[in-house]
């Protein structure tokens, strides 16, 4: 009878943990249904380290949905041309994907100001600009204009702060404005229309053609990003004279966009993964981006005689003067883009002059731990 009891006890057991593992099974059940895998293309090619911003992205929504959500990366052409990408994920033909707003000025001038460029809007850094973005409506706005004003069935964040990037390579030294007049640089977008407005002979050409258009002197001078990205694109063997800064692009952001109908059909804990991912990634890649282009600046001076060299400030505050002058007609035509600018004045009046006030000048420390030689 002990004996007896004994097995049916066992068996009372197994059946228990069978019934246990059905129920976590249940509860399992609408997560595993819920696994997705997004597929995504972003405007930059494979080698760049724009591109390793969104595969950091990937692996931490991976990791922070448990593997519920898998983001496939692809390169810019892996699927649709570089700048097709805003359309393609308003129209699903792929899930989303990993840009820069100010490549859709085309389709309406306010994009640029999304993208914290040209001038960081009045004064702003990377940090201040995300703080407009959370904490000064700056998100809604974005989404608005997308959703709204372009009629485009995205949702959009921010995720790249690439910059601060410098004012680009030349054949000869640049002293003044007057220098600046007249060479014919490589510029792209609403940057262009500024250097045209200073006397400089713009052409529009894709990152790739840039050495070989030097090469045959059809180009005199260059933007791309400066740093790492400059050295692999290979123009320290092209041009010996870098400047820096610049204030096209003194803290240009990128951004992460999802087609809408994909974001409304991920779960709350999927969505707010994301939203953690995007935010992780400005700050990781953005710290180790900087080392990166400290590395590749001695590089470029001790293997390839670069000359790096500071920005006449006048030519900064020409750059400043013509912008003002674009943001200010744009206003008086685009409703919209005048909505934007106003809220990030506002937003940029409270916190640049308290952070001046209560953050001690970088060059002050820097100075005294790093001195500067004298030219």
């Amino acid at each position: 009878m002990k004996r007896l009891w004994t097995r049916l006890s066992a068996c009372g057991a197994l059946v228990a943990a069978a019934a246990a593992l059905v129920s976590v099974l249940a509860a399992a059940g609408p997560a595993l249904a819920q696994s997705k895998t997004l597929k995504m293309q972003s405007t930059w090619p494979a080698s760049l380290t724009l591109q390793d911003n969104f595969r950091f992205f990937a692996e931490r929504v991976d990791k922070l949905t448990g593997g519920t959500l898998k983001i496939e990366v692809h390169a810019a052409g892996q699927i649709v041309p570089p700048f097709e990408v805003l359309d393609a994920t308003s129209k699903k033909v792929i899930d989303g994907a990993h840009a820069i707003a100010y490549y859709w000025v085309g389709k309406n001038k306010a994009a640029t100001l999304f993208s914290s460029t040209p001038a960081g809007i009045v004064g702003m850094d990377h940090m201040d600009f995300l703080g407009w973005i959370y904490e000064g409506g700056g998100l809604d706005l974005w989404w608005e204009l997308y959703q709204k004003e372009l009629k485009l069935n995205v949702v959009v964040f921010p995720i790249l702060p690439a910059s601060p990037q410098a004012l680009g390579w030349f054949k000869k030294p640049i002293q003044s404005v007057e220098d600046f007049k007249g060479l014919k640089c490589r510029q792209t977008g609403i940057v262009a229309e500024i250097y045209k407005r200073m006397g400089m002979n713009t052409v529009n050409m894709p990152g790739g053609e840039i050495v070989p258009s030097a090469e045959r002197g059809v180009i005199d001078c260059a933007e791309w990003v400066g740093g790492i990205e400059d050295l692999r694109l290979g123009l320290p063997q092209v041009w010996k004279y870098h400047y820096t800064p610049g204030m096209h692009e003194s803290s240009s952001v990128g951004e992460l966009m999802i087609n809408k109908e994909v974001w409304d059909g991920l779960t709350p804990q999927q969505r707010e993964a994301i939203r953690s991912a995007t935010t992780e990634t400005y700050v990781r890649w953005w710290v180790k981006w900087q080392k990166q282009n400290a590395d590749a600046i001695e590089e470029m001076q001790t293997k390839h005689g670069t000359q790096i060299l500071r920005t006449p400030p006048e030519i900064l505050t020409e750059f400043f003067k013509a912008w003002d002058a674009i943001a200010k007609e744009e206003m008086a035509v685009n409703p919209f883009f005048k909505k934007v600018y106003e809220s990030q004045k506002a937003y940029a009046a409270k916190v640049v002059p308290a952070k001046r006030f209560m953050f001690p000048p970088y060059s002050f420390a820097a100075n005294y731990y790093f001195p500067q030689p004298s030219r």
